[in-house]
């Protein structure tokens, strides 16, 4: 445990290995590791949905005659779907609950991966991917909500890094089932590259609703007091730790609804009061909670990442990487980067902090963008009657495979944990769905841009400009992130308010700690 856990009396043990604890601690964060890893389905599910079309598109293309045009437009396209998806995801999970709201968006997986993967034209593959775009938006709010509410606070980091590594997981197998199922013919492979993808959703919404618990912390917000009680005992392993926990959250919610609108304890009110809270009349914690949610969302896609996840075979052939399954492969080495590099912060978020790994991602995403250009303009399509030039191609998925792995350092599972737990209990939902949109609108804007931009700028300018936005998210995280390591979700909104920080966070675990005589958190 860090010296702040200790100072404070806190009993929660963490997941890492070596840093002890009590054996029911320790089957407390079991279960809650159990749960997360549940929730981190819909993620798997997601980066294979987000990831298929990238060896899929140009077999589509062959079999149903579509343009690059459309190809662009139906890509980015989803993106815009999956940004209607993530705002509808946070009423979803105040109204019905986080479980059910993954149980739905699993349902949605598998009608979108079904109806693309029988589309015998254009307007079926959109609407295909409208379906699958939705879900997208659902299982991008849900799972980091989910994980923030169900961890404990010294194991927050390493819970709340799963989905990010499950939705990378997702990517390399999409691209594992894009190189397997190519050597079919044309007007089958996509199909079941696409088709694959409806299976494992079956699964998920059965294993959500029967055996996954609610979080607690939604649990409090409606009422449910001895069933947020026994859910809290199972993830902390110690029932006088989860009494004062459950106290915790009580207050922290009593305090919350005073902002709330008067009289009002109906969905529809409640809903228009977290909307007036958000938008219209935030307090100055919640304003710089939400300029932090909002940076990082925006620099995640401005990046460029998903000019390399969804267009890395185009890539690859620009830089002289002429075979088809040599242009796969190093596609396959992309997935397996980024999802190497992800384990990292599993280990590190809890123990470095969320502001180390960020300003690591940055800086290193950064230079490998400017290696990635730089090797772009040198490679022998970027220049009419140049001889070849091995090393360009050679160092181009080089560099490509080393912006994964340190995009996957920070920017890829970090901004999400960081995003889930500074905001308010009751905003939560619906303030991670705005978050998620950011990154949404960001994400379709690169995807349906990007092929008219390298033709634009070229292929190198185009990596050029993800660098210079790479850059200034250094300088974004450097100068407006505090550290959250350590802090339950409770201290969040006083370590964003400078003007009663240190007081407001000793009331909450004074008041937590009065849950028994002379003690403390």
């Amino acid at each position: 445990m860090d010296k702040e856990q200790q100072r404070h009396g806190e009993l929660e043990a963490p997941l890492l290995p070596g840093d002890g604890g009590k054996a029911a601690a320790a089957a407390g964060s079991a279960y809650a590791l159990v749960c997360s890893l549940v929730a981190s389905a819909i993620s798997v599910i997601y980066g294979y949905n987000r990831g298929v079309m990238s060896g899929a598109q140009k077999f589509v293309q062959d079999d149903l005659g579509i343009s690059d045009a459309q190809i662009e437009v139906l890509i980015g396209a989803t993106s815009i779907y999956s940004l209607v998806g993530s705002l509808a995801a946070g009423w979803a999970c105040d109204c019905a609950g986080r479980r059910r709201t993954m149980a739905l968006s699993a349902a949605m997986f598998f009608a979108g991966s079904a109806i693309t993967s029988v589309a015998g034209g254009y307007a079926v593959l959109m609407a295909g991917q409208l379906v699958a775009g939705v879900a997208c938006g659902f299982g991008l709010v849900v799972a980091p909500v989910y994980i923030a509410e169900m961890a404990p606070a010294a194991s927050r980091g390493f819970l709340s890094s799963i989905p990010e590594i499950a939705g990378n997981a997702g990517i390399l197998l999409s691209y594992i089932a894009d190189f397997a199922l190519a050597g079919f013919p044309n007007n089958v492979n996509w199909r079941l590259m696409i088709g694959v993808g409806a299976v494992p959703p079956l699964f998920l919404a059965v294993a959500t609703l029967l055996a996954m618990p609610e979080t607690p912390r939604w649990l409090v917000l409606h009422g449910h007091h001895d069933e947020a009680r026994r859910v809290l005992a199972r993830t902390t392993g110690d029932a006088a730790l989860a009494d004062r926990r459950l106290k915790e959250i009580v207050s922290s919610a009593q305090e919350s609804s005073k902002q709330a609108v008067p009289g009002g304890s109906d969905e529809r009110t409640r809903s228009t009061s977290v909307w007036r809270d958000i938008l219209i009349r935030p307090t100055r914690s919640v304003r710089r909670v939400l300029l932090a949610i909002l940076g990082l969302q925006f620099f995640q896609q401005a990046s460029g990442v998903a000019a390399l996840v969804l267009y890395a075979p185009r890539v690859f052939h620009h830089a002289g990487v002429t075979s088809q399954s040599a242009v796969l492969g190093a596609t396959i080495l992309l997935g397996v980067a980024k999802i190497v590099a992800i384990v990292i912060p599993l280990f590190l978020a809890d123990r470095l902090g969320r502001r180390p790994m960020l300003l690591t991602s940055a800086g290193g995403m950064t230079v490998s963008l400017l290696v990635l250009g730089f090797s772009l303009r040198a490679s022998p399509t970027a220049h009419a009657g140049a001889s070849a030039a091995w090393w360009a191609a050679a160092t181009s998925v080089t560099a490509a495979a080393a912006f994964m792995a340190t995009f996957s350092l920070g920017f890829g599972p970090v901004i999400w944990m960081y995003g889930s737990e500074i905001l308010p209990l009751r905003l939560r939902a619906q303030g991670t769905g705005i978050g998620t949109a950011v990154n949404r609108v960001m994400s379709a804007v690169v995807g349906m841009t990007f092929i008219s931009l390298y033709e634009a700028v070229g292929m190198a300018g185009s990596f050029y400009i993800f660098a210079g936005c790479a850059a200034a998210s250094w300088v974004f995280v450097y100068a407006l992130l505090p550290e959250t390591k350590g802090r339950t979700l409770e201290e969040m909104e006083a370590l964003f308010d400078d003007s009663a920080n240190d007081a407001v966070i000793n009331h909450v675990r004074v008041q937590a700690g009065a849950a028994r005589p002379g003690g403390s958190l």
